[in-house]
């Protein structure tokens, strides 16, 4: 295999409007983030992916662009961005850029142009139908609640938009939208930067016929009907063609609704499309069957290493994986599938880092992940900003699925804004983050949780971070062993072995909170523990305290 920059890279993640405020307008921006790129530097992540800049009304925080090559004036300005791309690339930090095209904003020109009249020479850039038997073109819902279509009086047709009302899909199968989309990603690629993450990308080629889902299909159900459309993987395969294999990135796509056949050929290691994808199954394993994400139910460790293992063999000398537990779109792991008690939250974060940092694939850090941030103590409904968050909300208790009560308690353990409080540097008013008002609540355990705390001591969650990182750079194992899970039936236990000529490493994370103790595999009894997040004394067995972790290692 063709080795790569990326393969053996570490990721971290910048949601701009929560990292760090310079002007005291309650909003995260550009200086902010240069300002801290020392931090990202010190902790050994090589690459930063900064969730979108651009311009935008905000109506789903920045993920509805009105203009792709200018800066968000909350954010700064483009000689901002300039400044810190130079500085992140003095420090040896590399920075890959939000690719949002499967939709627009509806106040992006172009948009503008298109809904103005039907015979508008933009009118084809985006999907519009007419109605069927005098109602939507399809049963297809939005991710955010509600029928994606919208009617149109002006034109008495309706645009298809799979998230918010403001975000119509963009119309991939015009040559003319395939060249702007191109043009544009060419421009940021000349600017210097190093690369994309593509939002919902496997959503942008869609069976023209728009076939009914199931019946009541909404949400995420619709992307059965969306995802991996007919013509996904040659519109990929034109944008390599076309720009990226032009250039020497990393590129990543958020496949929603991606199978592992599918991912095959998403992140094909021939590089004819994308560096890597984010496949989201294994953050579906604490979903309901019907509520979906918004639910309490606990995690299932055999379901979460029956998929992860599916992945990490499936994939093995054919594609490459992405890695991650956290992202601006999910809930903090450590309040999720750790315990955020004094008692153990920074032992399981720990633990939660060296499950995922030792398999193999490109891992990715979210700001405040190596702080061991939680979710935040929402008191109601009213504290939220999420579109999704909301909407979802009231759709659940209006169609009876769940109790206005048991509503909210999902909403406060699976809402993205969980992901969305602000960074906490330090002890000082609002964390550090700003010096006016957030705009969104800072958690009020930034006291006990926070940057400057971490770096104080050695033994904490970012120093801990600080190692792994450091242990992928120094050994091909962890970048390119292969995979193979042990235990497949345990509930407490996540082990697996890593496995290159020969080297060898056994990894075991203990998800509960009782002791547990294993016997270890022979090739291990001699070997040295490479990373604990405990004091650990292995000899032919070993003593795993409640969410401990530890790393073998062996040679013959």
């Amino acid at each position: 295999m063709e080795k790569k920059w990326w393969q053996s890279s570490v990721v971290y993640q910048i949601y701009p409007r929560s990292f760090q405020d310079s002007n005291g307008d309650g909003i995260g921006d550009i200086p902010g983030i240069t300002k801290r790129l020392p931090y990202i530097r010190e902790l050994g992540a090589d690459v930063i992916w900064i969730s979108p800049l651009y311009q935008s009304p905000n109506d789903d925080n920045g993920y509805d662009i009105s203009d792709y090559r200018a800066i968000l004036r909350e954010f700064g300005t483009m000689e901002d961005f300039d400044r810190m791309l130079e500085t992140a690339h003095e420090l040896g930090l590399r920075i890959v850029m939000d690719l949002v095209v499967n939709h627009t904003s509806d106040e992006h020109a172009w948009f503008v142009e298109s809904r103005s009249s039907r015979d508008n020479p933009y009118r084809d850039y985006y999907i519009w139908r007419d109605p069927k038997d005098g109602h939507e073109p399809s049963n297809w819902g939005s991710c955010f609640g509600g029928s994606a279509w919208k009617y149109d009086e002006a034109t008495e047709q309706y645009y298809l938009h799979l998230f918010s009302v403001k975000q119509p899909d963009l119309n991939w199968d015009n040559p003319k939208v395939r060249d702007a989309v191109f043009d544009m990603m060419d421009w940021w690629l000349r600017k210097g930067i190093d690369g994309f993450r593509m939002d919902v990308i496997s959503l942008i080629s869609k069976d023209q016929s728009f076939p009914d889902g199931e019946p009541e299909s909404s949400g995420y159900a619709t992307f059965n009907c969306a995802a991996n459309g007919p013509r996904e993987h040659e519109y990929l395969q034109e944008m390599n063609r076309r720009v990226l294999s032009r250039y020497d990135i990393m590129t990543v796509g958020e496949c929603s609704g991606v199978t592992l056949e599918e991912a095959k050929k998403y992140a094909n290691l021939d590089g004819r499309e994308l560096s890597m994808c984010f496949q989201f199954e294994h953050m579906g394993v604490d979903s309901d069957p019907v509520a979906g994400k918004w639910t309490t139910k606990k995690l299932e460790l055999p379901k979460l290493k029956e998929v992860l293992t599916r992945w990490q063999n499936g994939l093995e000398g054919i594609a490459w994986n992405s890695l991650f537990w956290d992202n601006h779109d999910q809930p903090r792991i450590v309040s999720r599938w750790g315990c955020d008690s004094p008692e153990y939250r920074e032992r399981s974060a720990k633990m939660l880092a060296t499950c995922l940092h030792m398999m193999k694939g490109t891992p990715y850090i979210y700001q405040g992940e190596e702080l061991g941030m939680t979710n935040y103590p929402w008191g109601s409904l009213e504290e939220f900003n999420d579109i999704e968050t909301l909407q979802n909300y009231r759709q659940l208790v209006e169609k009876g699925i769940l109790s206005p009560d048991e509503a909210f308690e999902a909403v406060c353990a699976k809402s993205r804004d969980n992901a969305r409080t602000p960074m906490q540097w330090d002890t000082t008013e609002q964390a550090g983050f700003t010096t006016g008002t957030p705009w969104l609540p800072v958690n009020p355990n930034y006291r006990e949780i926070n940057a400057a705390e971490a770096l104080s001591r050695k033994d904490s969650v970012f120093y801990y971070y600080q190692k792994l990182i450091a242990l992928r750079k120094q050994m091909e194992l962890i970048v390119y062993g292969d995979y193979r899970l042990l235990l497949p039936e345990d509930e407490d236990l996540y082990a697996y072995t890593r496995n290159l000529g020969d080297e060898h490493l056994l990894v075991v994370c203990n998800f509960s909170e009782k002791e547990r103790s294993l016997r270890l595999p022979e090739t291990f009894i001699n070997g040295w523990v490479l990373i604990a997040n405990y004091d650990a004394a292995p000899g032919e067995s070993v003593v795993i305290p409640p969410y401990g972790a530890i790393a073998i290692f062996s040679k013959n």
